[in-house]
């Protein structure tokens, strides 16, 4: 199954480190979502779309790629985050827009990430060291998982 996995990762590289651990586990290719050619998508079987969570969302540059994707019929598809929260719940505004546009969303991962936004950079920041080894094992164990049950 031929596999991209694309991200946005703008602070501390949260969100790209968990992508290269699940692109190396699906030996996927993976891509900054400001360099993906929408026209090279057709060419993929699966697309993972990873953001790091900004305002209680994705990267403003995710949603706006996602919102340009043309239909598709099918077409698989699994959404990732790294956030100070830790909450998979951000991930479900992404499902539905690429169900709307036609994808089927065989997963969704959601763990902590290092954030120093806001006033939380006063503090030196919160879930320092995050994502670890742990939340990467975890990572790689979703995408291992994710992929055998959909070929079961």
């Amino acid at each position: 199954m031929k596999t991209l996995i694309i991200y946005a990762s703008i602070h501390h590289g949260n969100t790209e480190k968990i992508g290269r651990a699940m692109a190396e586990t699906l030996n996927a290719d993976i891509v900054n979502v400001n360099d993906v050619n929408i026209n090279d998508l057709q060419n993929y079987d699966l697309i993972g779309f990873g953001s790091g969570i900004y305002g209680g969302k994705f990267h403003k540059n995710m949603l706006n790629l996602i919102e340009k994707l043309p239909s598709v019929a099918n077409k698989k598809s699994f959404v990732f985050s790294t956030s100070s929260m830790e909450k998979k719940s951000y991930n479900s505004y992404i499902e539905e827009k690429l169900k709307e546009k036609g994808f089927v969303v065989i997963g969704s991962f959601g763990c902590k990430g290092y954030d120093t936004f806001g006033p939380f950079k006063l503090i030196g920041g919160i879930g320092k060291g995050r994502p670890n080894e742990d939340d990467i094992k975890k990572a790689v164990d979703f995408a291992e998982g994710m992929v055998n049950n959909y070929r079961n």
